[in-house]
């Protein structure tokens, strides 16, 4: 399979497994009146790394980090899962999943400009093309659903998530070429893992025996684990590796029409020919950003 195809294929399923996580997040604070942002952060990365970690050890695909590059890892974790998490999940309590997935959806307006003054990278005028097109796209959407109204402390905590966001983008590429994506992915959830336990054990130990555990439940945790968690994210470290920042962080933009679709069968949205004209809009713009520049000399 050409390489390029890969990419965009792993990269796709990487928004449709992100879309359709704020639903799922959003249906466990529904159904589960005593989960917690820090509980439901903890397990999902607990049982990203009790599979994954395993898995690479025994397939001796499990590199080890360089000394010289802990302290990227170290700051990795930090921003992503740590801080991201508790911004984006604590947002999700607050509002509702397709809301928040639009709020997430606008990182790819800044990750150019951070890419450019962290690395001096030229901003493409495909890409900014791209991006305030499908940025339009979205915002139809959003004015088809709940409109641009939504709990102020909630917005607050999913802005934060989106400055987050662009810093990790920028770490990022000081080790995606180093390490294979699934590595950069695994290491970053242990690494979370270990800063998430004390935060939980601290404040919201005493949560746990109260949750139900049940089939549902636990099903939830086990996609948001694994796909959210994990091939997610290397689906998205490898689209970086092949296609550059900017250009894979542009696809962010289609996580709304995913978590709409999602909303949509479980009954949560309303679909509307509006909806529809804003998912193709955003569709076109991811496309017109993959254009090279020299197309447009």
């Amino acid at each position: 399979m050409n390489s390029k195809l890969l990419t965009y294929i792993l990269i796709t399923f990487s928004v449709i497994f992100w879309g359709i996580s704020f639903i799922m997040t959003k249906e466990l604070f529904l159904t589960e009146e005593h989960m917690t942002v820090t509980v439901l952060i903890t397990i999902r990365l607990a049982i990203a790394s009790l599979v994954m970690l395993p898995a690479l050890a025994l397939t001796r695909r499990l590199q080890r980090i360089r000394k010289q590059d802990i302290k990227w890892f170290l700051l990795l974790a930090l921003c992503e899962p740590f801080i991201y998490h508790l911004c984006e999940t604590s947002g999700v309590q607050l509002v509702s999943g397709s809301l928040a997935s639009v709020v997430i959806a606008t990182i790819p307006l800044f990750v150019p400009f951070g890419m450019w003054i962290a690395y001096r990278q030229r901003i493409r005028l495909p890409l900014i093309i791209g991006v305030v097109l499908s940025l339009t796209g979205v915002f139809i959407m959003l004015m088809g659903g709940e409109g641009l109204t939504g709990n102020l402390k909630g917005l607050l905590f999913l802005s934060g998530a989106v400055i987050i966001a662009v810093v990790y983008t920028i770490l990022l590429v000081k080790v995606v070429d180093k390490y294979h994506p699934l590595v950069v992915t695994t290491w970053q959830n242990v690494i979370g893992l270990a800063y998430f336990l004390p935060l939980m054990f601290a404040f919201d130990s005493s949560a746990l025996p109260l949750l139900s555990w049940s089939p549902k439940m636990l099903l939830l945790l086990l996609v948001l684990g694994l796909f959210c968690s994990t091939l997610a994210y290397a689906g998205y470290n490898y689209g970086v590796r092949n296609l550059g920042a900017s250009e894979a962080c542009i696809f962010n933009n289609a996580i709304p029409i995913f978590s709409l679709i999602a909303a949509l069968l479980i009954g949560q949205e309303i679909f509307s020919w509006g909806k529809l004209a804003g998912m193709c809009i955003v569709i076109a713009g991811v496309v017109i950003s993959q254009i090279p520049a020299k197309k447009y000399k």
